[in-house]
């Protein structure tokens, strides 16, 4: 982290000062493996408070391994909170057969192609997992709403950036595009802690 904080730093006068404002910005590392990939399930559009007690009575059903999903019935997914939809793609990841071991080696285009084959694992949860699952310092989340909001304070833009053109902008962080994002999620909180955020 701190490497690729000093390179953006030094290739980036905007990026030198965000990191004057908000300091090194935190590793933040999460566990890999099947149970991370099914909290990035159960967590999608829920909150954070509904999230977690949604995984703590996955995790008490016992249901936290792709044997113990496809040995599960509806009824018992469903009373843990797991809606229809979640259930499907519960059982989706369960059937996937992804080699997590090998995941950990595969380059980053590998690893989001792999995993967006899954339903319920779309191209931003790939490229989250990349990054704070396995540590891969070369990838960008640029769906990412609190990056693009980041980016246009940050880089002066009339307009939040889309998802093409924010790709393209963060071409110019490689080959510390996570430091770049890690930098650009700090900046946006500092900034709407300081002003609020529309």
């Amino acid at each position: 982290m701190a490497e690729g904080a000093a390179w953006l730093a030094a290739a980036d006068v905007r990026m030198a000062a965000a990191l004057d404002l908000t300091g090194p910005p935190p590793l933040r590392r999460r566990d890999d493996g099947f149970r991370a990939l099914l909290g990035a399930i159960v967590s999608q559009q829920v909150s954070v408070a509904s999230a977690s007690a949604i995984l703590g009575r996955v995790e008490a059903a016992g249901l936290h391994d792709p044997h113990a999903i496809a040995a599960a019935d509806d009824d018992t997914m469903r009373a843990c909170g797991l809606s229809r939809q979640k259930i499907r793609y519960a059982r989706a990841l369960a059937e996937a057969g992804i080699d997590f071991d090998a995941l950990r080696h595969a380059p980053t285009d590998e690893v989001v192609a792999t995993l967006t084959q899954v339903p319920g694992i779309g191209r931003w949860t790939a490229e989250i997992y990349a990054m704070f699952s396995l540590g891969h310092a070369d990838v960008f989340a640029p769906n990412d709403l609190a990056l693009q909001e980041a980016a246009r304070l940050l880089l002066d833009l009339p307009d939040r950036p889309k998802e093409r053109d924010m790709r393209t902008i963060a071409e110019r962080w490689s080959p510390w595009r996570a430091v770049a994002a890690r930098l650009l999620w700090a900046y946006y909180a500092h900034a709407k802690s300081r002003e609020g955020i529309r």
